[in-house]
C-alpha cells in the first residue's frame, strides 16, 4: 500500500474525529488514554483548533498518514519543536486494521525525510514498554534506545539525521 503524510488542516477534523473513534478501543491498550472529553465532537474541535494553532506558531507540525485514496489511517507529529537546537520530539499511530503492513515504518521513514528538509537534525521518540511493535519501528528507522532510568513508564529513543 502506498502512503502519504498530510500537514494537518480544518478540512480533516470530520475524518480525524471519526479515526481517532474508531480506533480508541485499541490505542489505549498501547498508550495511555486521551480522556473521554477527547471523544465529544465539539471538544473535539477546541482541542484540534490548540492544535492548529501550535503549528501555525511552529512549535509543533502535526500530519496525517493516508492511503492512496485519501483515507486516513495514522497520524505521524512533530512536536516540542526546538528549531534553535534542530530539535523535536516524534509520534505516530497506525489505526488497527493496518498494522503489520510495514505502514508506521513507511510513514516514520517520510517523516524523517520531511525532518531533514526542515533541517531538524535531532529527533526524540518514546513508546510504552509493552509497545514492542512500536520500538520495531523506531529502530528499523535507526533509532537507538537511551537509557532513562527516572522514567520506568516510557522507553526512550534518540535518532540523529
Amino acid at each position: 500500500m502506498k502512503i502519504k503524510l498530510e500537514i494537518l488542516q480544518n478540512k480533516d477534523a470530520e475524518p480525524l474525529f471519526q479515526f481517532e473513534t474508531e480506533n480508541r478501543a485499541f490505542f489505549e491498550t498501547m498508550v495511555p488514554s486521551r480522556g473521554d472529553n477527547y471523544y465529544l465532537f465539539e471538544q473535539f474541535l477546541e482541542i484540534m483548533e490548540e492544535l492548529l494553532c501550535e503549528q501555525s506558531d511552529r512549535k509543533s507540525l502535526f500530519y496525517l498518514i493516508k492511503d492512496e485514496s485519501s483515507k486516513i489511517i495514522g497520524r505521524i507529529n512533530l512536536v516540542d519543536l526546538d528549531w534553535n537546537n534542530k530539535a523535536g520530539e516524534i509520534g505516530y499511530r497506525i489505526g488497527e486494521p493496518f498494522l503489520k503492513m510495514g505502514l508506521a515504518t513507511k510513514a516514520l521513514k517520510l517523516m524523517l525525510e520531511e525532518a531533514e528538509k526542515m533541517n531538524i537534525r535531532t529527533i526524540y521518540a518514546k513508546t510504552t514498554h509493552n509497545n514492542i511493535g512500536s520500538q520495531k519501528v523506531l529502530e528499523n528507522n535507526g533509532f537507538l534506545r537511551e537509557m532513562k532510568t527516572e522514567d520506568t513508564e516510557f522507553v526512550h529513543y534518540i535518532s540523529r539525521i
